[in-house]
């Protein structure tokens, strides 16, 4: 097994996992016994109304928020035995990150907030340069690597977060309302490349969306109600 992960390809372990938030005197419960298995290779999407606990569900296997109880398991390492420098570490490495609002460095180019994970991670220029070159050119922006963010449209600035996302050949993709800030014509276009990533290169995506070009296109669909899987369909 490599990097922990299960011979069965688990990737994502959410074993009865609650979370409660208090907002002033109010007790939340955003997740209610929440099991959840997304294994490698998936093409997967979350979806409920609003404050079914998606967005929650996807902070918690992220490592940017802690669960109640319960467990959270990422290649079998479990989430909450992690200290703060093991987690972020974890995060860098393992995880890969698309928000709806992008979240690029606006000082930098598209080269080099593709290159800033394996930048900090200490990969050799010599490899940082031919693997973001790759990932540029997979994503249709070989020819923008020079431009800032200010300087590219907002699908440009998804594609960018997109091999950001995945230059460290993560164990999953978290993407959190990914074509929600982009036109109709820019979401096709964003999914069918999310789509061939995860087809040609195996990169395993779980998605928190709305809407319903990505849950036309998906393998699978988790529907959550109220904290809980409702139902769970695969295609």
């Amino acid at each position: 097994m490599t990097n922990g992960q299960r011979q069965d390809g688990t990737v994502v372990a959410l074993r009865d996992v609650t979370k409660l938030y208090q907002q002033g005197s109010l007790e939340v419960q955003a997740l209610r016994g929440l099991d959840l298995t997304v294994r490698k290779g998936e093409f997967t999407a979350l979806i409920g109304p609003s404050g079914s606990g998606k967005t929650t569900t996807l902070n918690l296997i992220g490592g940017l928020d802690s669960p109640t109880s319960g467990s959270v398991r990422v290649e079998g390492v479990d989430l909450g035995t992690l200290n703060r420098k093991q987690l972020s570490r974890l995060r860098r490495d393992r995880i890969g990150f698309v928000f709806q609002s992008y979240n690029l460095i606006p000082v930098l180019t598209a080269y080099e907030n593709a290159e800033m994970v394996m930048w900090v991670q200490g990969v050799p220029v010599a490899d940082r340069r031919k693997r973001v070159m790759d990932l540029l050119n997979a994503v249709g922006l070989e020819g923008l690597k020079d431009r800032k963010p200010t300087e590219l449209s907002g699908g440009q600035q998804q594609r960018v977060a997109i091999a950001r996302a995945i230059a460290s050949d993560p164990a999953v993709v978290l993407a959190d309302e990914p074509t929600a800030n982009v036109d109709s014509e820019t979401a096709e276009t964003l999914i069918s490349l999310m789509e061939t990533l995860n087809r040609d290169r195996g990169v395993t995506f779980l998605f928190s969306t709305h809407d319903h070009r990505v849950v036309e296109r998906v393998k699978r669909v988790v529907r959550l109600v109220d904290g809980r899987v409702d139902s769970d369909e695969a295609r």
